[in-house]
């Protein structure tokens, strides 16, 4: 993805979420040279990724399969492996109509995906094998607003604005906006993007940058070789 596009996005994504009555933390209106500057102080912010997260999933397009995320808050995987802390994480997603967010699941996050205003959200699930991988004739059991529903392989939710769906490590998924863009709120367990992404087919999880302007925000994926960090 050209930079030139993902500051458009943002530019855009700031927008439609302020419509619809969200107020982004201070730190999504800093500058690269702000992190750089304030890196030391921001070391939580950066260690758990937190902040602006653009993906065409290296496919290269971006408005058919991709997905604009920031991530507010992010805990600690220790503390999820001892049971105590800060064990949990928030995003605001946007998917706009037509755009897919593509086939896969985790390993270890448990998530609330929420509609938070827009379009309908459709959300297709399959469950896993005994090995955890993806199976075809297998549906899931999942919570919509606390009522359990069956889903069968392939099947579909439609959450409309307010509504919610849980998903629990296993549960494969992937979903699209109908009728026009989506807000999207998750809230979860600690989130690893690094490596509790699995998907179906053979994608990456964050695009490939072509520098062909400066960054008017860094991304998460930036955070590695923008700011000089002690280990």
């Amino acid at each position: 993805m050209k930079r030139s596009r993902i500051n458009a996005i943002m530019a855009e994504a700031s927008e439609l979420i302020r419509r619809h009555g969200f107020v982004l933390p201070p730190f999504a209106n800093w500058t690269p040279q702000d992190f750089i500057a304030r890196c030391n102080a921001a070391r939580h912010i950066i260690d758990a990724r937190c902040g602006w997260d653009i993906t065409d999933y290296g496919a290269g397009d971006f408005d058919r399969m991709g997905l604009f995320l920031f991530t507010l808050r992010n805990g600690r995987l220790a503390d999820l492996q001892r049971g105590t802390g800060m064990c949990y994480a928030e995003k605001l997603l946007i998917s706009r109509e037509g755009q897919l967010s593509p086939m896969h699941t985790h390993r270890v996050k448990a998530e609330d995906i929420i509609n938070r205003g827009g379009a309908d959200l459709v959300i297709e699930l399959y469950g896993s094998d005994d090995q955890g991988q993806f199976a075809p004739d297998r549906g899931v059991d999942v919570a919509c607003d606390g009522i359990t529903r069956h889903v069968g392989p392939g099947g579909k939710l439609r959450l409309a604005p307010g509504a919610s769906v849980t998903l629990m490590p296993g549960d494969w998924h992937a979903f699209w906006a109908e009728g026009g863009d989506v807000l999207i709120g998750e809230v979860s367990t600690v989130n690893d993007d690094l490596t509790d992404n699995i998907f179906r087919d053979p994608i990456g999880r964050f695009a490939r940058i072509e520098e062909d302007t400066p960054p008017d925000h860094l991304l998460v994926s930036d955070y590695d070789h923008w700011l000089d960090l002690p280990g």
